[in-house]
């Protein structure tokens, strides 16, 4: 038999990033809705219809394709086996010739669609994946300058400019999805700039805005991040009830059990709240646990951005350090400050910076000062006067070794090196 390839079909698919088994999945869903029974579709079905084998689909299954991709059959390259009477003896015509004047009749559709003055156009994958790429500098940026202003306003503004699309034009279900995930992805971002800047009642209300997008969105990975960062910040606001709250909220998102790095993750920060809060036996197993997670997890599964940006054993280590430094075990602490400086990768430019500070707290209460001091000078001038958390910390060191070694040399040497921080400000 003659066929020849629904072009229309597959240029759809490839627009919004659907695999042959992941529409075959979509449409079953779309026909279990419609009917209350899972659809029997597969990759070949959909091969099928790629392929021309298929030129007119069964009801339901054309029902919940027109459903998932929201336009009509014929849109999508299908012919129907009746035609109107007008329609010419369909041996009077090579089949070949029907396919390519309806192709090209939805093509010319297509193109005056997007015609200024016509109908809205049609918001596709390639929009969601433009977003992802600012997304990525968001996030490269972080890690490379934290807490900034500019970071939390660039992130809000992109929220804005993916709910702005929303309204730009038609787009299928999936598609609508991801906007609203993206926006609740610049929000997190948003929202942690502003943490790690210690602006708390501003991070407060990226949140809430975060949280309810990313409930409209349904993706567990962006649910999974707000909620965590949203534990760290009450962590550092100094309500670990609070803190333990959300971060459980975390916890028992399913994508936990699906993958156990995020599970690590989860239970990481469960450990530095622990660590918070005064609870070593707490602490000591949440570390064990994160720890085993990590171990479990495959390195080749797919991951969001943002968690393959930076959770890593390093900041594992990074946690671990944090905890066991509020719990005033410095030696523990020091040992996963050398671990972790020893592992961070090149971009993780913020993180250095904090987990250097912390090994010189650390240093000094174990009656280092000298040692102690030597670290804190390695801490880059940039973030010891634009990064808020950095500055504290640096400003209580300060305040720590003078008391420790009041009128001692170290105490002066330390003095003078502040003032060219303040002269490179």
């Amino acid at each position: 038999m003659d066929t020849t390839r629904n072009s229309v079909l597959e240029a759809w698919m490839t627009e919004h990033g659907y695999s042959s088994n992941g529409l075959a999945e979509a449409v079953n869903r779309a026909i279990e809705q419609l009917t209350g029974r899972p659809g029997g579709l597969d990759g070949s079905s959909v091969r099928a219809w790629k392929a021309g084998r298929v030129t007119w689909p069964k009801s339901a299954a054309r029902k919940a394709l027109e459903d998932v991709t929201g336009l009509p059959a014929i849109a999508l390259g299908f012919v129907p086996r009746s035609r109107p009477p007008s329609t010419p003896d369909p041996q009077q015509e090579e089949p070949n010739m029907k396919r390519r004047t309806l192709v090209g009749s939805i093509a010319a559709a297509a193109a005056a669609a997007a015609a200024p003055g016509a109908s809205p156009r049609r918001i596709g994958m390639s929009d969601v994946n433009r977003l992802n790429k600012r997304f990525a500098e968001i996030v490269a940026s972080d890690h490379r300058h934290g807490g900034q202003l500019g970071i939390e306003q660039r992130a809000a503004a992109l929220a804005d400019e993916a709910l702005n699309l929303q309204n730009a034009g038609n787009a299928t279900q999936r598609v609508r999805s991801n906007l609203y995930a993206s926006a609740a992805a610049f929000r997190s971002s948003a929202m942690w700039a502003a943490i790690d800047g210690r602006r708390y009642d501003v991070a407060k209300a990226h949140m809430r805005e975060a949280q309810a997008l990313a409930e409209m969105s349904g993706d567990q990975a962006i649910k999974f991040r707000i909620w965590s960062h949203a534990g760290t910040m009450y962590r550092h606001m100094g309500r670990p009830a609070d803190a333990v709250a959300a971060n459980d909220v975390a916890r028992n998102l399913h994508i936990t059990r699906r993958d156990p790095l995020f599970a690590s993750l989860g239970l990481a920060r469960q450990g530095a709240i622990h660590g918070a809060a005064q609870e070593r036996t707490c602490t000591r197993r949440a570390f064990e646990q994160a720890q085993d997670a990590m171990l479990r997890a495959d390195p080749a599964d797919h991951r969001p951005v943002w968690m393959l940006a930076f959770y890593d054993q390093a900041e594992l280590d990074s946690l671990a350090l944090a905890a066991h430094s509020a719990l005033g075990d410095y030696s523990t602490a020091e040992y996963h400050a050398h671990r972790c400086l020893s592992a961070l990768r090149p971009h993780m430019v913020r993180s250095r910076a904090i987990t250097t500070t912390r090994l010189a707290h650390a240093q000094l209460a174990q009656g280092a000062p000298d040692a102690a001091t030597a670290t804190a000078m390695k801490v880059p001038s940039e973030a010891a006067t634009q990064h808020a958390r950095v500055t504290r910390m640096l400003q209580e060191f300060g305040a720590a070794l003078r008391a420790t070694a009041p009128g001692s040399s170290i105490v002066q040497t330390w003095t003078e090196h502040t003032a060219t921080w303040r002269t490179a400000a």
